[in-house]
């Protein structure tokens, strides 16, 4: 899936240690808020913890830094990697909190089910 999927280079480093599919779910969790990394252990009852794991936690603030860091939203990332994993686009829209139409317009080269006109 990642060899369709550019990955914007401000994402690779949460990439590189929690893996696509955890990223998702990170991105999701905490994007578009600022978030305390920690740099040598974290704990185990913090909601980082419990979405990525606290070894990842940890592994996360060494990658980046320790301190806050705002995590970026990147709706259209998610919703790319979401449909190339056959997700409904009606699904992506209500995680995302954005409409469908939304979804169509970022994904322009979505291959098109609509008869055409004049073929």
């Amino acid at each position: 899936m990642t060899d369709t999927i550019e990955i914007p280079a401000h994402i690779q480093p949460y990439v590189d240690v929690l893996g696509l599919d955890l990223t998702i779910d990170f991105l999701l969790a905490f994007g578009g808020a600022p978030l305390y990394l920690p740099s040598e252990r974290t704990q185990t009852d913090s909601r980082l913890a419990e979405v990525v794991g606290a070894d990842k936690a940890v592994a996360l603030g060494k990658q980046l830094g320790r301190g806050t860091v705002r995590v970026p939203i990147q709706k259209r990332f998610i919703a790319a990697c979401l449909l190339a994993k056959n997700v409904p686009i009606v699904e992506i829209a209500r995680k995302l909190h954005v409409s469908d139409v939304s979804i169509r317009r970022w994904l322009p080269d979505r291959p098109n089910s609509q008869l055409g006109l004049f073929d």
